[in-house]
This record gives C-alpha cells, sequence and structure tokens, in this order.
C-alpha cells in the first residue's frame, strides 16, 4: 500500500514475538494493564505495515560503548549509539539526556587524541574545523583523529568545516599567536607583502582596495570591536591608525569599518562569498567525508544552491550538509531565502554584531532561531558565549544568563570558538555549555512549560505532508501521556528532523540505517541518534530494538514510548515488555 494514502486508525496492539535470547520479552498480562493509569496503557495507531520479519538478535555488551548482537546468517549485527548518552541513560534514565547541541571549535588547545576524547566525554557533538586557521594537513590529521575516536571509543562526534569567506581581515601576524594594542599606540595597516617577523606594530590587511578605499576619520574595528582604531593618515599602500580602545589582536582577526556611525558596506561588497581559496578548502571537505560545510558571509541563496549542487556533483553520493552563516547585513536582508535554501544556518553574532549597532543583536538572534525552527532548519548560536573562558577558568554570570538565553529560545546548538580552539580551560567551558543547559531543559519540565508556538507548513508534497501531521501528532500525545521517549525510524532523517522541530517534552530516540545520516543528526535538538539496520517490519524492529537496549540497561519494561517510522508513515503507543 502507498505510504502516501495510509488511513491512520486505533488498534488494539499485536503481542511483540518473544525474544529468542535469555532476556526474553513477555507481553505485559491483562491484569498488569488493567493497573496501569488508563494514559499509560498500551495502544497502537498505526498506518497498514508490510515486510518480512528479521529474526530476533541476542544482544551482548561491548567495551567500545556500541551495542553488538549476534546475527542470524546474513542479518547486520550491530546498533551504534554514543557511550556518553549511554551511560546517562542508564545513571539518570531519559529525562537526563541534553537538547541542546554542543559544537567545539578544535585548534591548538583541541587537537590532541587526549583533548578530543576528554571534549567527546564532556558531551561535544560536533567538531567545528575553522578554515581561517592551519593548513590542510592539520586539518586532515585532526578529522582523522576525530573518526578514529569515533570508531575506537564509541561516539558519534560530526565534523564541520567552515570556509574562511571573503571578509577583510588582518594576517598571521609574523607567526606571534597575538598582539596587545595599547590605547593611543599608532597602528600601521598595510596591504604590502612583510617578510616575519613583521615591524613593529604593523598589520598584514588582505584587501588589496583597502588603502583607496578607507577615509581619514573612519573607525576600524578588529574581530567585532575587541579593539577600535581610528584612521588618521593615508601613505600609499600604508594606512596609520591610532588605537582608541585597546585590546588583543589575534591572528587573520576580520575587520570591519565604520564611517559617520554606519558599517561600510562597500568594502566588501565586490568579493565573492565563497574566495578561490574556499573552494579549495571546499574540494578538501569533500575528499575528506565532513558532514557539515558552514559558508562565511553568505549573500544570498544563490550561493547557497551552487554550493549544493557542487558537492552533489563533486561528493559521488555522500551528503554534507550545507550551513549559511548569518553574519552580516547582506545575510539580513536576505535571511529567508537564505534559510530555505540551506540545510541550517549559524547565528555568527561576532562579526553580526560589527555591522549592526549591538543593541540589535538580541532581537536578531531571536528572529533568526525561530524563523530556523518554522522552516524545520537547525540552528546554532555561536559566538563569545564564554569568551572570558579563554584566560579565566569559570565565566561572567551575564555570560551564563546568555547562554541560558539561546537554550530558552530553543536553539537547536551553542558553540564555543576561542573557548575551545586556544582557550585555557577548554573542559571546563564545554562543561559550562553542558550544566547550564541541562538545567535550564530540567526547569521548562518542573514548570510544564510546553509551547504553544504554531507551526507553518513546510512539506510540499502530499507524503511528506502525512508525515509533517504524524511528528505534530506524536508530539502532542508524547507530551498529554508524558511518554518516556519517542523512537523514530529514518532512513534520511527527514521525520526525525520533522520531529525535533516539534520539541517534544522527553528524548527523541533516531533510528538509522546510514552512519552519516546518524552523524548530521547529532546536530537537531532533542535527538539522539543510533545506527541501526532495520526492515519494513516495525514489530520486528521494535523487537530487536527492545531487546538491544534492555539488555545495556539503557530502557526497561514498563517505559512508555510511542514508535514512528518514516518509510510506512506508522505511529504506535506502547509499553516496553
Amino acid at each position: 500500500m502507498a505510504a502516501a494514502h495510509s488511513l491512520l486508525h486505533l488498534a488494539a496492539p499485536k503481542p511483540l514475538a518473544p525474544s529468542s535470547s535469555s532476556s526474553t520479552h513477555t507481553p505485559l498480562a491483562a491484569a498488569q494493564l488493567r493497573q496501569l493509569p488508563a494514559a499509560r496503557r498500551p495502544h497502537r495507531l498505526v498506518a497498514s505495515c508490510a515486510g518480512s520479519a528479521h529474526p530476533d538478535l541476542t544482544a551482548f555488551p561491548n567495551p567500545n560503548g556500541l551495542l553488538v548482537a549476534e546475527p542470524a546468517a546474513g542479518a547486520q549485527h550491530s546498533i551504534g549509539v554514543d557511550a556518553v548518552t549511554e551511560a546517562e541513560l542508564r545513571e539518570n534514565g531519559f529525562r537526563s539526556t541534553r537538547r541542546t547541541k554542543l559544537v567545539c571549535t578544535l585548534g591548538p588547545a583541541t587537537c590532541g587524541e587526549a583533548e578530543l576524547e576528554a571534549l567527546a566525554v564532556g558531551g561535544m557533538n560536533v567538531a567545528r574545523l575553522n578554515m581561517c586557521h592551519g593548513d590542510r594537513e592539520w586539518h586532515r590529521e585532526v578529522i582523522r583523529r576525530v573518526r578514529r575516536l569515533n570508531e575506537d571509543k564509541g561516539f558519534a562526534v560530526a565534523v564541520m568545516m567552515d570556509t574562511e569567506g571573503s571578509e577583510i581581515h588582518m594576517g598571521d601576524l609574523g607567526g606571534a599567536p597575538a598582539a596587545k594594542a595599547e590605547d593611543g599606540e599608532i597602528w600601521t595597516f598595510s596591504v604590502r607583502s612583510f617578510e616575519a617577523p613583521l615591524p613593529e606594530l604593523t598589520v598584514h590587511v588582505n584587501y588589496e582596495g583597502f588603502a583607496e578605499d578607507v577615509r581619514v576619520g573612519d573607525d576600524l574595528l578588529v574581530d567585532g570591536g575587541m579593539a577600535r582604531f581610528e584612521v588618521i593618515e593615508k601613505l600609499g599602500p600604508d594606512v596609520k591608525c591610532r588605537c582608541t580602545d585597546p585590546g588583543l589582536l589575534l591572528p587573520r582577526a576580520n575587520l570591519t569599518f565604520w564611517r559617520d556611525g554606519s558599517v561600510v558596506r562597500e568594502k566588501n561588497a565586490m568579493l565573492p562569498t565563497i574566495t578561490s581559496k574556499d573552494w579549495i578548502d571546499i574540494d578538501f571537505g569533500i575528499a575528506e567525508g565532513v558532514d557539515f560545510i558552514a559558508v562565511s558571509f553568505v549573500k544570498s541563496a544563490e550561493v547557497i544552491n551552487h554550493l549544493k549542487s557542487y558537492i552533489a556533483a563533486r561528493s559521488r553520493g555522500s551528503d554534507i550538509a550545507v550551513i549559511a552563516k548569518i553574519e552580516s547585513i547582506d545575510s539580513l536582508t536576505n535571511l529567508e531565502e537564505i534559510i530555505r535554501a540551506s540545510d541550517g544556518a549559524m547565528v555568527a553574532r561576532g562579526d553580526l554584531g560589527a555591522q549592526i549597532p549591538l543593541e540589535q543583536v538580541p532581537s536578531i538572534q531571536q528572529k533568526i532561531v525561530k524563523l530556523c525552527r518554522q522552516l524545520n532548519k537547525p540552528v546554532i548560536v555561536a559566538s563569545q558565549l564564554l569568551e572570558s573562558m579563554i584566560e579565566y577558568p569559570i565565566p561572567t554570570r551575564a555570560e551564563v544568563a546568555d547562554v541560558s538565553e539561546a537554550v530558552n529560545q530553543r536553539a537547536d546548538a551553542l558553540m564555543l570558538s576561542g573557548e575551545s580552539a586556544m582557550g585555557r580551560y577548554p573542559d571546563k567551558a564545554l562543561s559550562v555549555l553542558n550544566s547550564v543547559s541541562l538545567r535550564i531543559e530540567k526547569w521548562w519540565r518542573e514548570e510544564k512549560r510546553l509551547e504553544a508556538l504554531e507551526l507553518e507548513d513546510v512539506s510540499s508534497s502530499f507524503s511528506d505532508k502525512v508525515s509533517e501531521e504524524i511528528c505534530i501528532s506524536a508530539a502532542k500525545m508524547a507530551n498529554k501521556l508524558e511518554v518516556d521517549a519517542v523512537f523514530v525510524y529514518t532512513n534520511g532523517g527527514h521525520m526525525a528532523s520533522l520531529l525535533s522541530r516539534c520539541r517534544p517534552d522527553c528524548p527523541i530516540f533516531a533510528f538509522t540505517n546510514s552512519t552519516s545520516v546518524r552523524r548530521r543528526l547529532n546536530l537537531q535538538w532533542g535527538l539522539t541518534p543510533f545506527r541501526l539496520s532495520f526492515s519494513d517490519d516495525m514489530e520486528s524492529n521494535l523487537n530487536r530494538t527492545f531487546s538491544l537496549l534492555k539488555a545495556r540497561g539503557m530502557i526497561k519494561s514498563g517505559d512508555l514510548v510511542i514508535a514512528l517510522c518514516d518509510m510506512l508513515q506508522s505511529i504506535q503507543v506502547m509499553n516496553v515488555p
């Protein structure tokens, strides 16, 4: 039967087939069912399912954090689950899982195997590589270390490559890790190339038209305002500037220019969004099989569509998601069309805050987060979340409040930049994001702060509309019945994404037969992705899943779950036997 034309109906549940393992599953007896509250008695709301059942599997522990089962001949024999999630579920149950995802930028402080493992144990879901820094050999080695970590230790950390983009930025400071600009100092910003070491108080600028375009009296902001200079003189390719706000200058920090109280957009208006260096980096990312490519300074949806077509042609079947970084006035002008074209968005508040008045950043952030939610695109809140922790072991209270607000807005993910790439306390910074997220999410549940947000339709085909309605209904049922978890069996991740969009008050266990889809789902709110080979027969899938998860202590008899399947567009409500 075509799934798109399935009619949903309420039916009594068929008993699950007994397991052939030592931990045999038996249906709840009728007397036991009568003792359950009415809301927690198992029912099944199904669309017709077809398919042959797979043999049941007998699970045994695996020290690498994978659930491995002894298969019948020819059957797929493992289920992949993140080792940290497994430990949390075993110790604290379903409600202990963090819904907000965490992204860590890797750098000199976190590129070693031990440091990467510490981040993974601390809750890192996505590892970000900033192509502004380091050469491709360094990035290649870090990517392979992340992959080995996943394989050897049972994690599912995804890899995001962030392009440099066409921003105007400083050079590498002649190899120095940083430079300090003091109040009143006269610095030279030049388009000339210098041999290392650089002349004292001199910075190279990558934009050749810099000296011609800048005017005496302009304000030059470094890294979104971490330091500020006033242009006082032009001497050929050199521009003399007086430091008016002292601060730290970091290699390849971006530069923005203000004139008469407004950002000067002409400085990079003619630069391409994706530079020749970016295309080489993108080819590198495709060859290395990264999960996400984040595009800097996106100006239009055309750039995103072009890149997606390029990836599809070059990647030979691999599915790399494209994330649009919202960090310029041009991005805001074309915001909705950019987000619709992309596979997700990043609110890059540092650069964005250098192009719009600072007081507008919070409302713009909220607008972007809400729009991404409406359009079913994951959104990352980034830049300066815990900036003080680059140097200090604890954050400011204002930073904690900022993180709390991003979690409260239901952003899919939070991102550390310099805090994890070069900070002195990357593990502690990640711990703060983790603990604040857990606390705010627990507060939602304690206060029963269920949302009444009306989600607009995002599906175009009838089949997708059916899936969308099933997910909306499943989320409402999950909240009203107070189920322990929602299980979704998905090939490409679409139905799991639709469920995440609804933000149900329970974790979502997303089972997919694709390792790459599993990693990509690690960016979306509330999803705990598993890798599992499954069939079209829901009874067989549930039997195997219950058997494997119960054997590891991740679920127990009596837990109430809702199970969905995007291949057959089915929904079931049942107790774990």
